[in-house]
């Protein structure tokens, strides 16, 4: 592929030539007022929201939308560019200083993934730098650049793209999970000799206050509302529908098996045909992404990953993740052995938060998904609400779990006296490492609306039927059809 091949590829990925053919026999409806809650996939009339309020989903307590009272675009741009200023003072600033019999040493941000290089595990210290360094970086980048356009009057067309990969890389910055490593490994130093914390580490936990209200203070719904809907929609093979805009409070919904939403910007579009549940029906009018009913083979490649976490597991806990040498004598520390350490140091808090975060969330994630994926296999109506905040819970305390690859990447490279006192990497923080990945991804592969589905589809079934369904809770847990279009108008906004 040359130069020129990919700078037109690129430049029909931002803006998608609009000479194709216009189908004149089919046509598409935009619904306005009308959202799809992400984690059931029920369609809800949405009011107009107030600011200081929000709305939920009513089946399963998803939030849908929220109004914040603050300025929606000068409020997270003055906590992005204060984000900005911090990340680049952080770079250039001391992480800790170590003295030990005189000698010192004194290591930054990047000082971990590089010793990690030198040492042969490559691919940990590469994950440390893009989750700590790039990752964090380019989010704020990509932020300032989003509120920058969000100022003029019409969006541009390339911010859809910005907002579409800001929520994709936005969980892998993890500054939060970050200087939870820096104090287990502070933990760990002050028994070994002087430490003096530097001021990158007061950078770091500024730098995540910031990101956060960043983030708390963004509302991308008026963003997006910011952004000129086109009059046709692209399908896959290249042809046009002409967009028919209607209002939800006009009538009647139409089925919801013709009915889907873009996934990047929520918006809501009804065909007149039924749509395949995991085929692209074509490129959102407003965003410009891929637009399908639900994750392609999202069961299967869920399981997949979490086969693949298992294997990685079991090595994780057994095998070291670091050898800790003092005098020429060292032995190796797992996962384990380190909680166990910080509670005979009287760090009992601390060790508890390691245990949970690297013991007990990887084995509950993996749980939790199998059980989910068995559930929606077997057609299970059983805790869907439970299971549905199972499912939010597993998402947001995922990436807490990289706490001990970030400890090890600092006392890696903090302690480095030779004999008188070294720690080096092993391969059980590998292992580690690759469970949080791979879970991570396990998480944004698995739909949860399908669990819904398929008690919707299994009470469809049941329907059609005559039989004795004495005790079942499909009513009461899926709604139905009939009691999904009782909830389209009785949505109520509460207070954020």
């Amino acid at each position: 592929m040359n130069v020129s091949h990919f700078t037109a590829l690129l430049r029909e990925a931002v803006t998608p030539v609009q000479d194709s053919p216009v189908d004149e026999t089919r046509h598409v409806h935009l619904v306005h007022g009308v959202v799809e809650c992400p984690c059931c996939g029920l369609f809800q009339k949405l009011p107009p929201l107030k600011p200081g309020t929000q709305a939920r989903c009513l089946r399963c307590n998803q939030s849908l939308d929220r109004r914040n009272r603050t300025a929606p675009i000068a409020t997270p741009l003055a906590f992005c560019i204060s984000s900005a200023a911090l990340y680049l003072a952080m770079l250039f600033s001391t992480l800790m200083m170590l003295d030990l019999y005189g000698r010192q040493r004194t290591v930054d941000i990047i000082t971990g993934p590089i010793e990690l290089l030198h040492e042969g595990w490559g691919e940990v210290g590469v994950l440390v730098a893009i989750v700590t360094i790039l990752a964090p970086g380019v989010v704020i980048a990509m932020m300032g650049m989003i509120l920058t356009a969000a100022l003029r009057p019409t969006l541009p067309s390339w911010v859809p793209h910005l907002l579409k990969w800001y929520e994709v890389l936005r969980p892998w910055s993890m500054v939060e999970v970050y200087i939870l490593g820096v104090f287990v490994a502070y933990t760990k130093l002050v028994d070994l000799a002087f430490v003096e914390v530097g001021a990158a580490v007061y950078l770091v936990a500024s730098l995540m206050v910031t990101m956060a209200a960043t983030d708390a203070t963004l509302d991308t719904e008026l963003i997006w509302q910011q952004r000129k809907i086109d009059p046709c929609m692209r399908t896959m093979d290249g042809k046009r529908l002409r967009l028919e805009a209607v209002s939800a409070e006009e009538g009647a919904l139409a089925p919801s098996d013709s009915r889907v939403s873009c996934l990047a910007c929520g918006v809501v579009l009804e065909f007149d045909h039924p749509v395949s549940a995991t085929q692209p029906v074509g490129f959102c009018p407003r965003c410009g992404h891929v637009v399908r009913k639900r994750k392609p083979e999202s069961l299967a490649r869920t399981v997949a990953l979490l086969v693949s976490a298992i294997v990685f597991y079991l090595p994780a806990n057994i095998y070291p993740v670091m050898t800790v040498i003092r005098m020429g004598a060292g032995t190796g520390h797992t996962i384990v052995e380190g909680a166990i350490e910080l509670w005979t140091d009287g760090m009992i808090p601390l060790s508890l938060l390691v245990l949970f975060a690297s013991v007990t969330v990887p084995v509950l994630k993996v749980i939790g998904l199998i059980v989910m994926v068995v559930a929606t296999h077997r057609h299970s109506a059983k805790g869907l609400v439970l299971r549905s905040k199972l499912y939010r819970i597993i998402d947001i305390v995922g990436r807490w779990s990289m706490i001990d690859v970030f400890m090890v990447s600092i006392l890696v490279a903090v302690v480095r006296f030779s004999h008188m006192a070294s720690i080096t990497a092993n391969g059980g923080m590998v292992c580690f490492a690759a469970v949080v990945v791979l879970t991570i991804f396990a998480v944004h592969t698995f739909d949860p609306r399908l669990m819904w589905d398929a008690v919707e589809k299994k009470k469809t079934v049941q329907s059609a039927s005559p039989q004795d369904r004495t005790g079942s809770d499909l009513p009461d847990q899926t709604g139905g059809r009939d009691q999904a279009v009782a909830y389209l108008g009785n949505m109520e906004p509460d207070r954020a």
